[in-house]
């Protein structure tokens, strides 16, 4: 922001410390009522006809938007993407560990990217690859939706799961 001499044009249109319409003004003279009552005048619409200046304490102004900031930056949420690995042969107790862990890191608020790595010839049976797919995510409804559906992608799989609640804040 553009503040007191930095102000290049003649006349502004000045609004005063309480946010009332004090006309338009020379340069100097909004810089004079500024300086009369020890605060600032800053420039805050440059590209109106003609631009607008307001007077405040520019330092004090300045203090509550880096606080706005960090209250914002405290309540935002990271989202991680936890993946899990499955093979389209894949026996029930492994099955029954990784749908554990998935409904685990569904639980804790973490996204989950299921892949089915295919090996050697077992890409031409694509689909038992995505039948597996799919039993994790019907297992999965009562803690995650469906996200993104099982596509492929070179030799792999995939499928994302995001947590239920979050979807539901949205």
């Amino acid at each position: 922001m553009i503040i007191n001499d930095a102000i290049r044009a003649r006349q502004v249109r000045l609004i005063g410390q309480n946010g009332d319409q004090l006309g338009i003004k020379s340069k100097q003279e909004a810089l004079e009522i500024a300086r009369n009552a020890n605060l600032d005048l800053v420039l805050v619409a440059p590209n109106a006809k003609p631009p607008v200046c307001r007077i405040m304490d520019y330092g004090k102004y300045r203090y509550e938007q880096q606080k706005k900031e960090k209250e914002a930056r405290k309540k935002q949420k990271v989202i991680n993407v936890k993946e899990i690995r499955l093979s389209p042969s894949i026996e029930e107790h492994d099955f029954n560990t990784k749908l554990r862990n998935a409904k685990k890191f569904l639980a804790k608020g973490d996204k989950v990217k299921a892949s089915v790595r295919f090996r050697g010839r077992a890409i031409t049976h694509s689909e038992l690859g995505q039948q597996v797919l799919e039993r994790l995510a019907k297992e999965c409804e009562e803690v995650g939706v469906v996200e993104a559906k099982p596509k492929m992608e070179g030799r792999s799989m995939f499928l994302i799961l995001a947590p239920k609640n979050e979807t539901s804040n949205r």
